[in-house]
């Protein structure tokens, strides 16, 4: 006699952007030694039961989400508080690909820390497991810029100044070195700082997309596809030869592949409010859609990292004012990628989600929830303290003066030593956003009620 199963069917969360989502939670980061401590960015663990930012203060933060907000069991209270501290500033991270905290030996992360190997970290205590060393010429560690897993998590990929180095995973030590450029003088290949890394979903192709900081000249594009069975020899190069050349001139910020679409390809860059999206199965010489975010750029290096669902239909961004906008991924395919240049897609929503820079938003991967941290640095007056220049030049001109009096008081000028300016920050929050129509109107009645 068989019996069926009583637990209920998990089908992809559903977003509703006919109106503004509902706040579901927000909180701070924990105490910090530095006082304008803030989240670069954050990304949910890949089951979703917890969330790990990294900070300005050098560390990898838990963001503290309370369990009655998912419907599926969060992590303990114990990890969900923890802050993972490094000895140098963190310059990327990246989860296991099957991390989740119900199996605690495949519960990991690998952190690039600055001028240190690669470091496995245990995710729950932060406990170093192994470490992948990146040596240069001079004999000195490298930390990579980039970090990404291929899809069978065995392989490790790490990027870095005109080459990518590879480790298996299970052979902590030295790894393969591919050299995205023949040499430094080669205009050949793809040259400078390897800032982007991303792989595509679809496994049997054992494609990867790669990205620099260095802008990409007229004849030349700075994002390139490789693949795995082919090792440093580029399978194509994208760009947009109707936008300033043949790629886009900006440096890479960030790559990703749709996760229902494994063809196509985003990317954002560099004090540039546009991500473009490129079809790798046609001609990766013209976009096939782009999406403006609501404000332009303010000039600033700092990243502002996007995110597409699970289900591939959604594309989430925010931008330098604290807003935050949703766009539609629906059949991008089917647009006819003619020789002009395509306007922007507008986004179906856009709403104020903090008083700062949103450094990243990222979607949860089953529910529809999407998670957004704010920071940025902002100086307020001058470089110099108030013993400005042009109050020694004052001072001087007042003793020179005197100088030939005799019964004048003798004059000494003040020489103030110069600050450093203190930046500070508006808004460090970290928010999480329901897009689920049910907690709406949930949310709504409430209002009424009261």
């Amino acid at each position: 006699m068989s019996m069926e199963s009583t637990q209920p069917a998990w089908s992809p969360p559903v977003y509703d952007v006919s109106t503004e989502p509902v706040l579901a939670h927000r909180g701070q980061l924990a105490a910090s030694r530095l006082s304008n401590n803030f989240a670069r960015w954050a990304r949910w663990c890949p089951d979703g039961s917890a969330a790990l930012a990294q900070c300005e203060d050098a560390t990898l933060q838990y963001l503290d989400i309370p369990s009655d907000t998912l419907g599926t069991p969060l992590a303990s209270d114990a990890i969900r508080k923890a802050c993972l501290p490094q000895s140098a500033p963190v310059l990327d991270f990246a989860w296991y690909p099957f991390a989740t905290t119900r199996d605690p030996a495949s519960f990991c992360l690998v952190a690039s820390v600055r001028e240190s190997p690669v470091k496995l970290l245990d995710a729950a205590d932060g406990r170093l497991r192994a470490s992948y060393k990146i040596v240069d010429h001079r004999e000195r560690h490298i930390a990579p810029h980039s970090l990404v897993f291929n899809m069978t998590g065995a392989k490790l990929y790490c990027g870095f100044e005109d080459a990518i180095e590879v480790f298996d995973l299970h052979a902590p030590g030295e790894g393969t070195r591919l050299h995205t450029t023949p040499t430094k003088k080669s205009r050949d290949g793809l040259k400078g700082i390897i800032s982007a890394l991303a792989f595509s979903p679809d496994a049997a192709s054992g494609a990867y997309a790669a990205g620099s900081l260095r802008v990409s000249a007229p004849s030349s594009s700075n994002i390139a596809i490789f693949s795995e069975s082919t090792g440093e020899v580029p399978v194509m190069f994208v760009g947009d030869e109707r936008v300033g050349g043949y790629g886009v001139r900006a440096s890479v910020s960030q790559l990703q592949f749709n996760p229902y679409r494994p063809y196509l390809l985003y990317a954002s860059f560099r004090r540039h409010s546009t991500i473009y999206s490129w079809d790798i199965r046609g001609d990766t010489t013209k976009t096939v859609q782009t999406f403006a975010r609501e404000f332009e750029s303010n000039g600033t290096n700092q990243r502002l990292r996007f995110d597409v669902d699970i289900t591939g239909s959604w594309l989430g961004a925010g931008d330098h004012h604290g807003g935050t906008s949703v766009f539609d991924l629906s059949s991008p395919e089917n647009q006819d990628a003619s020789t002009e240049v395509k306007a922007p897609n507008e986004s179906k929503l856009h709403f104020k989600a903090h008083d700062d820079a949103v450094g990243s938003v990222h979607f949860h991967p089953l529910h529809p929830l999407l998670l957004s941290v704010s920071g940025s640095r902002h100086y307020t007056g001058g470089g110099d303290s108030d013993g400005s220049s042009s109050d020694l030049e004052s001072a001087n001109e007042e003793f020179n003066e005197d100088e030939d009096d005799i019964s004048a008081p003798r004059r000494v000028a003040v020489r103030r030593t110069r600050e450093r300016p203190s930046p500070t920050v508006k808004d460090a929050s970290f928010k999480l956003w329901s897009f689920d129509r049910s907690s709406r109107l949930a949310s709504e009645t409430d209002s009424a009620h009261a």
